[in-house]
């Protein structure tokens, strides 16, 4: 999935445009996707301030990330090991962006939560193979690695909460958890917060946070309670997981971005 440094420029601004357009559509429109969801309850369901909460971060995250890519220069690419993981971070970027933006939105909004779904499950396996399979470590010396760090885990941890509400909403209206979901819901995050970092995990323990308090909102306060020590379970995780084995590295590589 590689591209050029002159074809990432234009590539990742133009899809953040587009997903940004798209979700004020989604929110301006009616039904908005506030309606949508306010219909379609499970027991993956977040309460949506949480989800508006995390936009704006994301937002500015994603666009001094833009920012960067788009002072780069060829030189950089060749010389600086943080330009060449932005740039190959950027077609998963776009693709992610135009599958929530182009592809979930409209079908969402159309209240075919089932086809919305399937992009959402594209988005969410791009942006979790790349943080797990193609992101380096993040280097601490560099803010270009900084910032591409958190936007992919920014994104991929919206993913992880995108992926658990859209299924459930679209396959399991109105029902209360059995106890494999309990189950697997409490091993899975187990796992990815044991390999997590700060940024990745602390996503995670959002993500649990935004599904308790819709939960307990939602009437589901025994389900609620459960989450509640997956959050619990999870921080631990993680800070154990980084106190112990630190993820980053320190070094000074060629930056002509500063």
């Amino acid at each position: 999935m590689g591209v050029s440094l002159s074809a990432a420029r234009y590539l990742a601004p133009l899809a953040f445009l587009v997903d940004l357009a798209a979700q004020l559509y989604g929110l301006l429109s009616r039904p908005n996707m506030k309606d949508v969801h306010d219909a379609h309850i499970s027991f993956f369901s977040p309460l949506p301030l949480f989800v508006a909460c995390f936009f704006l971060p994301q937002q500015i995250f994603q666009a001094a990330w833009l920012w960067r890519l788009w002072r780069a220069n060829p030189e950089d690419v060749e010389e600086d090991r943080a330009v060449r993981q932005m740039v190959d971070y950027v077609p998963y970027y776009a693709a992610g962006n135009l599958c929530i933006a182009a592809a979930w939105m409209a079908f969402w909004n159309q209240s075919d939560l089932k086809t919305a779904n399937d992009f959402v499950i594209i988005n969410s396996c791009l942006q979790l193979y790349y943080v797990f399979a193609r992101l380096g470590p993040m280097n601490l010396g560099s803010r270009t690695s900084i910032l591409t760090h958190v936007v992919s885990k920014m994104f991929a941890g919206i993913g992880v909460l995108d992926l658990l509400h859209n299924s459930s909403a679209a396959y399991a209206v109105g029902q209360a958890p059995n106890t494999a979901i309990k189950v697997l819901t409490g091993i899975g995050f187990g796992v990815f917060a044991s390999c997590s970092d700060w940024i990745f995990g602390g996503c995670l323990a959002y993500d649990l946070v935004a599904l308790m308090i819709g939960q307990r909102v939602y009437g589901n306060v025994v389900w609620s309670n459960l989450l509640g020590a997956f959050v619990s379970a999870v921080a631990g995780l993680v800070v154990v997981r980084n106190t112990l084995r630190p993820p980053y590295v320190r070094r000074v590589d060629y930056q002509a971005l500063q």
